[in-house]
């Protein structure tokens, strides 16, 4: 399925998202507190925007993606990023080589949560970071509802407009509304052996970002 919209995703991001993914991808990097040098492992990297964003801070910049086709629209972009087809529940680097792990907007696309979340705390060095931007649950329950008759009616006109494969937009609403809310996740992040979690929401909640620290 993403390989079938990567072609059009950063675009079709921006719209289904009515540019505000750009601001959300802006928060990560501030979330990060990046020092130049930090060795960062970007998940669910897709075609590498949120890798760019990391790289211009400052940081050396491995990009992941299950997708084949996400990686190689990424690489054929030139981010200045390396970019590794992987699978967060089971990845190809060394215990601690990271000093900070991201994912933005992939976790609830993995099968086993908690399985990539072991494995994210395996591969960050000690003391090292966890950052997660999510798709989350509204705060308000106006505002929830507001955005439920957006998902419903604007989103998919706007999918058939934009989108690569409108018909695989489906799956996002669908995800969203399943994936757990904010205290769950932080919860699941605990259980996976990261402390100090926490989060703020983005947007009235529409996104949430999760950040965390392994143990020393």
């Amino acid at each position: 399925m993403f390989d079938a919209v990567a072609a059009r995703y950063d675009l079709t991001n921006n719209v289904l998202s009515l540019g505000a993914v750009l601001a959300w991808r802006r928060a990560v990097v501030s979330a990060l507190d990046i020092v130049p040098g930090d060795r960062i492992l970007d998940l669910a990297a897709g075609t590498g925007t949120s890798s760019r964003a990391l790289a211009d801070a400052g940081a050396d910049v491995v990009a992941a993606d299950f997708s084949r086709g996400m990686v190689f629209e990424g690489a054929r972009a030139g981010v200045p990023a390396r970019f590794v087809v992987a699978d967060a529940q089971a990845l190809p680097f060394a215990d601690g080589a990271f000093d900070a792990v991201t994912i933005s907007f992939g976790l609830r696309n993995v099968h086993d949560t908690p399985a990539a979340l072991a494995e994210m705390a395996r591969v960050t060095r000690p003391g090292g970071r966890l950052l997660i931007a999510e798709f989350s649950h509204p705060s308000s329950a106006v505002f929830g509802a507001l955005y439920s008759l957006y998902h419903r009616f604007a989103f998919p006109v706007l999918a058939r407009l934009v989108s690569s494969d409108p018909d695989a937009y489906g799956y996002l609403t669908k995800s969203i509304e399943a994936w757990p809310d904010q205290v769950a996740l932080a919860a699941l992040i605990r259980e996976a052996g990261w402390e100090h979690v926490a989060y703020r929401d983005l947007t009235g909640g529409i996104v949430a970002l999760h950040r965390a620290y392994k143990p020393v």
